[in-house]
């Protein structure tokens, strides 16, 4: 059964933007020329999403996060409040001879959030990284390389304190694996990248 959009009347909807069937977008929101959204996505009261940015099926991006182009979400990222995806690796509002930037001055670059992802409130992403698939990045921290698959980073600058799950939940170490508490499911490291043990019991 195909759900309707509901668009909040206050929301910032440009008239060439795509948004999937039964996708919410909640008051304040705005969503620049050319984005496309998926399928069964929330976008949060003043989330922003930028000319081109593309977001796939079943995505939320909480309130006032700030999404800039070219960004790219898979299926499935959760986006927390205040989030920012950057887009400028060598901010300045001038040129060097004082004249205002505009469009043709600088090179925009983007983050690529993969497939069930998530990144915690506040948490900053300086373009040009990659946060892997069912990866968590926790609240406040500022990411500025790319984050494995299945990763937990945490701090300012991020770095890795732990593996998670495609529940969410923390994997427990025992021996030489890994187990959701969850889900049951089992992962070996294998040179620093998580695979599958076992599947879900």
């Amino acid at each position: 059964m195909i759900q309707e959009s509901r668009i909040a009347a206050t929301a910032d909807v440009d008239p060439l933007a795509t948004i999937g069937d039964g996708t919410t977008i909640w008051h304040l929101a705005q969503v620049r020329e050319y984005a496309t959204v998926g399928r069964g996505c929330t976008l949060g009261r003043g989330a922003y999403i930028g000319p081109g940015v593309i977001l796939g099926s079943n995505c939320k991006v909480q309130n006032y996060a700030l999404l800039y182009e070219p960004a790219v979400l898979e299926d499935g990222v959760f986006i927390g409040p205040a989030v920012v995806l950057t887009n400028d690796e060598f901010p300045r509002a001038i040129n060097p001879d004082g004249s205002l930037k505009s469009a043709d001055d600088w090179h925009a670059v983007g983050v690529t959030v993969a497939t069930g992802a998530s990144i915690g409130a506040r948490a900053v992403c300086i373009a040009p990284v990659r946060i892997g698939r069912w990866a968590l990045v926790a609240a406040g921290a500022v990411v500025t390389r790319d984050v494995p698959d299945h990763a937990i980073v945490a701090g300012v600058p991020a770095r890795q304190v732990g593996w998670v799950g495609t529940a969410g939940i923390p994997l427990v170490r025992t021996g030489d694996l890994y187990r959701c508490p969850s889900t049951g499911t089992t992962y070996r490291e294998v040179d620093g990248r998580l695979a599958p043990a076992s599947t879900e019991s």
